[in-house]
């Protein structure tokens, strides 16, 4: 029963969380990618995965995190997406990596669409007031790339192994 708690509520919160501090504040905290880390692994003892498909996802979350940072290093993207990127990678493995980064591909790339047809509208003077708004009206400001990546990580999630049958 705390198992399928577990499977059925910390990822998804920990993802809808990410997305959320990244729409507010433009940060990801390295506390959340840890967490998802540490869930991962927990439920890893607690299921039994064996030691190869744990070094698989450990590999898949090694693979996306050097071609993140790599994306980081040019600016394209932040350091805490390129991070939540990993993490997530690391609960999808091989198996489902593809599937994550081709949603988060497209999710991110309406988001960026979005952002910039956002940006060119005057905001009425009740918006303009809000810290968040500002943020993300701003021309020179970045996209809060995290939540085109909690969205895509929310839509493979249920076809993993991670989910009861049911």
């Amino acid at each position: 029963m705390l198992i399928d708690a577990i499977r059925l509520l910390l990822f998804p919160a920990l993802m809808a969380f990410a997305a959320s501090s990244d729409l507010f504040t433009m940060t990801i905290s390295n506390k959340l990618s840890v967490a998802l880390a540490v869930g991962f692994f927990l439920l890893v003892v607690v299921t039994g995965m064996g030691l190869s498909a744990v070094g698989m996802h450990v590999a898949a979350a090694g693979l996306v995190l050097v071609v993140a940072f790599l994306l980081f290093t040019q600016g394209w993207i932040g350091g805490g997406d390129a991070k939540l990127a990993a993490a997530a990678a690391l609960w999808f493995g091989f198996g489902h990596l593809l599937d994550f980064l081709v949603y988060a591909s497209l999710l991110g790339g309406a988001l960026t669409v979005v952002i910039i047809q956002f940006r060119k509208l005057p905001l009425p003077g009740l918006l303009a007031r809000q810290p968040w708004i500002m943020r993300l009206h701003d021309k020179a400001g970045g996209v809060p790339y995290g939540i085109a990546l909690a969205a895509a990580a929310l839509i493979v999630y249920p076809h993993t192994g991670w989910m009861p049958a049911g």
